[in-house]
Protein backbone atom coordinates (compact mmCIF):
# COMPACT_ATOMS: atom_id res chain seq x y z
CA UNK A 1 0.00 0.00 0.00
CA UNK A 2 1.13 3.45 -0.22
CA UNK A 3 2.55 5.89 2.36
CA UNK A 4 2.90 9.29 3.12
CA UNK A 5 6.31 9.72 2.01
CA UNK A 6 5.37 8.81 -1.46
CA UNK A 7 2.20 11.30 -1.39
CA UNK A 8 4.99 13.91 -0.26
CA UNK A 9 7.36 13.16 -3.00
CA UNK A 10 4.38 13.24 -5.90
CA UNK A 11 3.06 16.53 -3.99
CA UNK A 12 6.30 17.54 -4.29
CA UNK A 13 6.98 17.36 -7.63
CA UNK A 14 3.36 17.45 -9.36
CA UNK A 15 0.72 19.58 -6.68
CA UNK A 16 0.53 22.14 -8.68
CA UNK A 17 -2.72 23.48 -10.84
CA UNK A 18 -0.87 22.83 -14.00
CA UNK A 19 0.09 19.24 -13.58
CA UNK A 20 -2.93 18.75 -11.25
CA UNK A 21 -4.38 15.49 -13.72
CA UNK A 22 -0.86 14.27 -13.23
CA UNK A 23 -0.92 14.04 -9.95
CA UNK A 24 -4.06 12.65 -9.15
CA UNK A 25 -3.31 9.56 -11.66
CA UNK A 26 -0.16 9.26 -9.95
CA UNK A 27 -1.50 9.28 -6.87
CA UNK A 28 -3.90 6.43 -8.77
CA UNK A 29 -0.84 4.42 -9.71
CA UNK A 30 0.19 4.02 -6.01
CA UNK A 31 -3.32 3.10 -4.76
CA UNK A 32 -5.05 5.98 -4.02
CA UNK A 33 -8.75 5.78 -4.77
CA UNK A 34 -9.53 8.77 -3.62
CA UNK A 35 -8.32 11.60 -0.83
CA UNK A 36 -10.44 14.70 1.35
CA UNK A 37 -8.55 17.77 2.46
CA UNK A 38 -9.61 19.88 5.14
CA UNK A 39 -9.65 23.70 5.05
CA UNK A 40 -9.52 23.75 8.69
CA UNK A 41 -6.18 22.76 9.15
CA UNK A 42 -4.77 21.27 6.08
CA UNK A 43 -4.38 17.52 6.72
CA UNK A 44 -5.43 15.01 4.23
CA UNK A 45 -7.04 11.81 4.21
CA UNK A 46 -6.32 9.38 1.58
CA UNK A 47 -8.18 6.08 0.60
CA UNK A 48 -6.85 2.76 -0.65
CA UNK A 49 -8.61 -0.93 -1.61
CA UNK A 50 -10.54 -2.82 1.73
CA UNK A 51 -10.70 0.21 3.78
CA UNK A 52 -6.65 0.89 4.01
CA UNK A 53 -6.30 4.66 4.91
CA UNK A 54 -3.77 7.23 6.24
CA UNK A 55 -3.76 10.86 7.66
CA UNK A 56 -1.20 13.33 7.05
CA UNK A 57 -0.48 15.58 9.67
CA UNK A 58 -1.90 19.37 9.63
CA UNK A 59 0.16 22.18 7.17
CA UNK A 60 -1.09 25.12 8.99
CA UNK A 61 -2.76 26.70 11.93
CA UNK A 62 -6.48 26.16 12.81
CA UNK A 63 -9.31 28.33 10.61
CA UNK A 64 -12.87 28.80 11.51
CA UNK A 65 -15.33 27.41 8.91
CA UNK A 66 -18.13 29.68 8.68
CA UNK A 67 -21.24 28.14 9.26
CA UNK A 68 -23.28 29.03 6.31
CA UNK A 69 -21.78 29.07 2.81
CA UNK A 70 -21.34 31.80 0.48
CA UNK A 71 -21.41 30.05 -2.88
CA UNK A 72 -20.61 33.40 -4.94
CA UNK A 73 -17.34 34.29 -2.48
CA UNK A 74 -16.18 30.61 -2.68
CA UNK A 75 -16.12 30.79 -6.41
CA UNK A 76 -14.33 34.44 -6.60
CA UNK A 77 -11.57 33.06 -4.32
CA UNK A 78 -11.37 29.92 -5.96
CA UNK A 79 -11.08 31.82 -9.46
CA UNK A 80 -8.07 34.31 -7.68
CA UNK A 81 -6.22 30.87 -6.54
CA UNK A 82 -7.00 29.34 -9.96
CA UNK A 83 -5.32 32.57 -11.95
CA UNK A 84 -2.17 32.40 -9.42
CA UNK A 85 -3.69 35.77 -7.90
CA UNK A 86 -3.49 33.81 -4.00
CA UNK A 87 -0.95 31.41 -2.57
CA UNK A 88 -2.16 28.47 -1.01
CA UNK A 89 -2.87 29.70 2.18
CA UNK A 90 -5.17 32.86 0.88
CA UNK A 91 -7.08 30.19 -0.99
CA UNK A 92 -7.49 28.63 2.42
CA UNK A 93 -8.76 31.78 4.69
CA UNK A 94 -11.14 32.65 1.50
CA UNK A 95 -12.35 29.27 1.30
CA UNK A 96 -12.84 29.08 5.32
CA UNK A 97 -14.70 32.32 5.26
CA UNK A 98 -16.80 30.95 2.43
CA UNK A 99 -18.20 27.74 4.40
CA UNK A 100 -15.92 25.31 2.86
CA UNK A 101 -15.22 22.59 5.22
CA UNK A 102 -13.03 20.23 2.65
CA UNK A 103 -12.92 19.06 -1.34
CA UNK A 104 -12.58 15.65 -2.32
CA UNK A 105 -10.43 13.98 -5.28
CA UNK A 106 -11.72 10.76 -6.76
CA UNK A 107 -8.49 9.37 -8.66
CA UNK A 108 -10.63 6.74 -10.18
CA UNK A 109 -13.31 9.15 -11.99
CA UNK A 110 -11.23 11.83 -12.28
CA UNK A 111 -13.10 14.71 -10.53
CA UNK A 112 -12.73 16.83 -7.20
CA UNK A 113 -15.88 18.15 -5.10
CA UNK A 114 -16.16 20.86 -2.86
CA UNK A 115 -18.32 20.72 -0.03
CA UNK A 116 -19.92 23.04 2.90
CA UNK A 117 -19.95 22.44 6.21
CA UNK A 118 -23.56 20.62 6.43
CA UNK A 119 -21.80 18.23 3.43
CA UNK A 120 -23.28 19.80 0.49
CA UNK A 121 -21.49 19.35 -2.90
CA UNK A 122 -20.86 23.17 -3.44
CA UNK A 123 -18.95 22.64 -6.98
CA UNK A 124 -17.84 19.46 -8.69
CA UNK A 125 -15.09 19.61 -11.27
CA UNK A 126 -13.88 17.33 -13.82
CA UNK A 127 -10.19 16.97 -14.01
CA UNK A 128 -8.44 16.74 -17.10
Amino acid sequence: MFTLQQIDELHARLGKAKTLALYVRSLHAIGVEHYESYVADGHSEYFGKDGYTIVSPPVHNPLVIADVSQPESFLQHLRRHELGETGYMDMSRGLAESGIEKWSVDAVGMTMTFYDMAGNAMLVNEIS
